[in-house]
């Protein structure tokens, strides 16, 4: 069974196309592209289409943003995607739109253990919902409801959720990002731009000048990564001191989530950034924040808690949403 699966996300589109087989996925060919630089999706798809000796049997994409029916409009992007639009147009007998982290948590299931890092190992014994939470250009969440049986992932939009501050300076900062932006979510702190809005923050609340080559590389470039390489050379005090705050609020609403979906079965962390920041995430600052939820914090311990190292999982959650649906 020839599946098409596409992770669209607000920076890279990725699409793959997958063979379907009793022992799993195999990949048959796969492409990558910068969102920006297309109009659609549609285009996108067409053309990776035109390079394939056939037509898939079905194809699903995860997307960042809500779908509503059949229809998506992508939350970091200017994009309407309409999978009814997208059946007719590209000849696909079968055509879904999965929210992006939907699509993540489908895709836990086609990861080998060793693309899982454990930060808390919990209950071995474990069973339950799990979770998912992913920082990358925005932030995204999902569930996965524990049947008795089987895990049934669904969507959610809680990096929208309103941003909780706790200590004097997170008022401070969100003061700072209310001026810019009148609501405050989680999404505006726990993704890329939200490293680079923490950093902003803190120099000017510490009144320190951003180091010129570092401006320059934040202006012009991937200023998350740029945040991330100074903190770690020891270049910038401020650097550092926002990767810090970055972790303890990641770990802050990880834990929230965990405690909103009951998450005994783990918790996982996905995205482009989670591996990027390993170290950091290690160091304690991330765990310490998940864990500090008062008389909740004995159930916290026994969950598993994965940093998700493989940045396909996303791409491979639509094929096996495809997969499961067709075998009933």
């Amino acid at each position: 069974m020839s599946l098409l699966a596409g992770d669209i996300g607000g920076t890279k589109t990725r699409l793959a196309l997958f063979e379907w087989r009793p022992d799993g996925l195999e990949t048959l060919a796969e492409a990558a592209y910068p969102s920006a630089d297309y109009g659609d999706l549609d285009g996108i798809v067409g053309g990776f289409l035109a390079q394939q000796p056939g037509r898939p049997q079905a194809a699903a994409f995860g997307l960042a943003g809500p779908v509503e029916g059949r229809v998506c409009r992508t939350t970091n992007l200017p994009w309407v995607v309409d999978a009814d639009r997208m059946q007719k147009h590209t000849g696909i007998p079968e055509v879904h739109l999965l929210n992006d982290l939907e699509a993540t948590a489908w895709g836990l299931a086609a990861l080998p253990e060793q693309s899982l890092h454990t930060l808390q190992a919990g209950d071995p014994q474990a069973r339950g919902n799990r979770a998912v939470i992913a920082a990358g250009t925005g932030l995204g969440q999902a569930g996965l409801f524990w049947d008795g049986a089987a895990h049934r992932p669904f969507a959610t939009e809680g990096g929208h959720a309103d941003f909780a501050p706790v200590t004097e300076e997170e008022f401070r900062l969100f003061r700072f990002l209310s001026k810019a932006h009148g609501h405050v979510s989680w999404e505006r702190l726990v993704c890329g731009p939200g490293l680079e809005n923490i950093h902003r923050f803190l120099a000017a609340d510490r009144q320190t000048p951003v180091l010129d080559g570092l401006a320059r590389e934040i202006a012009h470039g991937d200023g998350a990564a740029a945040i991330a390489r100074a903190a770690h050379q020891g270049d910038d005090p401020v650097s550092r001191a926002a990767i810090d705050c970055f972790v303890r609020l990641y770990g802050r609403e990880a834990g929230n989530v965990a405690l909103k979906h009951l998450s005994r079965g783990g918790l996982f962390i996905g995205g482009g950034i989670a591996p990027k920041l390993l170290n950091h995430l290690q160091e304690g600052g991330f765990l310490d924040a998940l864990l500090d939820k008062g008389r909740m914090r004995p159930l916290l311990e026994a969950m598993p808690v994965k940093v998700v190292l493989d940045d396909k999982a996303a791409l491979y959650g639509p094929a096996v949403f495809l997969a499961q649906r067709s075998a009933g």
